[in-house]
């Protein structure tokens, strides 16, 4: 049947509105179930390492300048034209080893003058012995007077101490012979010639230094502590949370890109005061040296090994992050459904270890708890709250390793 166009017009009308929202709803359900597996994003996978304390081996690091064990400056003792350097510059030297020779003709010149008066002492002695000896008997016969016995006792005294000054004066210049050669003091490594050959030595004026020889194993090496880690060093020995040993630091020399010069060390001494210049404990280390690796003068890295942290835990580098705040790690939460979400969590850090692999790794002091999961990776992604799908990194590494093989095995597509 045809109805009139009037009364079409009101019945479109009527039915129009609920046919739209049927077709809107039914748009929406099909548009739902489509969507469902790319409209909504699941959360990153990341990985996360589970906190347990550990026993965690420390070293501490500083910043010194190697220092021979022995550095002595050879001098003339005795004015002179020094005539022939006996040693070569920069070799080692031992103890007593022939290095300079000074002009000796004016110094044998005095012992023969001195060996002369030695003599004439000699001979005025005896003769005054003799005199005394002859009056002697002559005053108890009161052929000679008391007076001139006296007098030749006196003179035989007199004779004495005239030969024993001359025979001091004759020592003297014995010693100022054998000052012409001069020899090294110590064994070590000697330095440049100061003077050449034909130059006036003259200690006198204080121009008297020929060279220098610095004993080089074993080698020392001077590093200063800061006050304020010192005392929290010593606090956390107190407390506990580090544990020095008990024979001393056992010390470690490296160079500026981590190549080691030395090691096998001990500290020698810890000054008792804090030096007012530069706000340090002055320390001093000796190391073997014998392979002649360290020269004295170096500014080296000393490494102190030994000390451990009980109950510790241990981060890589790269899940520690800066914030205004100081350092901080991203830790696995839950929400209110239970879901895992990132949560930043600040940590206080204290000395570089080495982690799996040798990784660089941070003792944490303060902040971490026992089971807690630290996310490792992705954390550019990550915002606090933002869920995300844990994956434990051992497990990760073990499904890496099994799938490395199976991926090199598979045949290549033609």
């Amino acid at each position: 049947m045809r109805l009139p166009s009037s009364q079409a017009s009101r019945l479109f009308l009527r039915v129009s509105p609920l046919a739209l929202v049927l077709a809107l709803a039914a748009c929406n359900k099909g548009g739902g179930q489509e969507g469902g597996g790319h409209g909504a994003m699941p959360p990153p996978q990341v990985t996360v390492v589970s906190m347990q304390p550990a026993t965690v081996p420390v070293s501490f690091e500083f910043v010194g300048q190697t220092v021979g064990a022995k550095e002595v400056e050879v001098r003339g003792r005795v004015q002179g034209i020094l005539e022939r350097r006996a040693y070569e510059e920069g070799a080692s030297v031992r103890a007593g080893q022939l290095l300079f020779e000074i002009d000796r003709k004016p110094y044998e010149a005095q012992v023969a003058a001195a060996e002369a008066e030695v003599a004439t002492a000699q001979a005025r002695q005896a003769q005054a012995q003799r005199e005394a000896a002859r009056l002697k008997p002559l005053v108890a016969e009161r052929v000679a007077s008391q007076k001139d016995y006296d007098d030749a006792a006196s003179a035989e005294q007199i004779s004495a101490a005239a030969l024993k000054a001359a025979q001091a004066r004759l020592t003297e210049a014995k010693l100022n012979l054998g000052y012409t050669t001069v020899t090294a003091p110590i064994a070590g490594v000697a330095g440049r010639g100061v003077k050449s050959e034909g130059s006036l030595v003259s200690p006198a004026s204080g121009d008297s230094l020929l060279t220098t020889i610095v004993q080089v194993n074993p080698m020392q090496v001077n590093f200063g502590v800061a006050e304020a880690e010192q005392a929290r060093v010593d606090r956390e020995v107190a407390e506990g949370s580090l544990v020095v040993p008990k024979a001393g630091f056992v010390v470690q020399l490296r160079s500026n890109d981590g190549r080691v010069l030395g090691q096998g060390g001990r500290v020698l001494f810890r000054e008792p005061r804090v030096n007012l210049q530069t706000g340090t404990v002055d320390t001093r280390a000796e190391l073997p040296n014998a392979d002649g690796k360290l020269r004295a003068g170096q500014f080296v890295r000393v490494v102190l090994n030994g000390a451990s942290r009980p109950n510790a835990f241990v981060v890589p580098q790269k899940a520690v992050v800066d914030g205004p705040g100081g350092k901080a790690v991203m830790v696995v939460g839950k929400a209110q459904d239970g879901s895992p979400v990132a949560q930043p969590r600040p940590i206080e850090v204290g000395e570089w270890v080495n982690g799996e692999g040798r990784e660089k790794s941070w003792v944490v002091r303060k902040g971490l708890n026992a089971g807690d999961q630290v996310i490792v990776d992705n954390l550019a992604k990550l915002r606090p709250g933002a869920p995300v799908s844990p994956v434990d990194a051992a497990a990760a590494a073990a499904q890496a390793q099994q799938s490395a093989p199976a991926a090199a095995s598979a045949p290549a597509k033609q």
